[in-house]
């Protein structure tokens, strides 16, 4: 099954997990997965050679709206702390930045974030879901957007 999306919640601690880009939104409860979320972002690969997951574990939000051309190529279930997902997508930074801040308009809303010349994350809250996103311009492919989605049910 190909996902379009990555949706991704976390309880208020495994929020603060996203911090790859050293920001200061991170928050001082600590990394309870000892860099878990930002350090399994795949930044390598490309739209060209990603491989959809064939399916989602219990606490993925599958209507998460993700840009269109997302592929979500690994998806990590770690029980109780939530699922991340990965995505990769030929869709431009900011496009993907605007996109996933519009996810408000299906009922994910951004409760808080931060924004940096080659990434952003942001925690949101939707559908029974909490989590949180991050993206990043791909490391090894101009123009690609890493997506990352970390949720839980709330």
């Amino acid at each position: 099954m190909t996902r379009r999306r990555l949706a991704t919640s976390l309880p208020p601690a495994l929020l603060l997990l996203l911090t790859a880009c050293g920001g200061s939104g991170a928050g001082s409860a600590g990394d309870p997965d000892a860099g878990g979320f930002s350090a399994a972002a795949d930044t390598d690969t490309c739209v060209q050679d990603a491989r959809a997951v064939a399916s989602t574990p219990t606490g993925y939000p599958a209507d998460f709206p993700f840009p269109s051309g997302t592929v979500v190529f690994h998806v990590e279930d770690r029980g109780q702390d939530g699922v991340i997902a990965t995505g990769v997508t030929a869709t431009p930074f900011d496009d993907v930045l605007h996109a996933m801040n519009a996810a408000a308009n299906a009922g994910y809303k951004v409760t808080s974030g931060e924004t940096e010349e080659d990434d952003a994350e942001a925690n949101w809250t939707g559908h029974g879901y909490v989590g949180r996103w991050a993206i990043k311009k791909s490391a090894t492919c101009p123009g690609e957007t890493v997506i990352q989605l970390l949720s839980k049910r709330g």
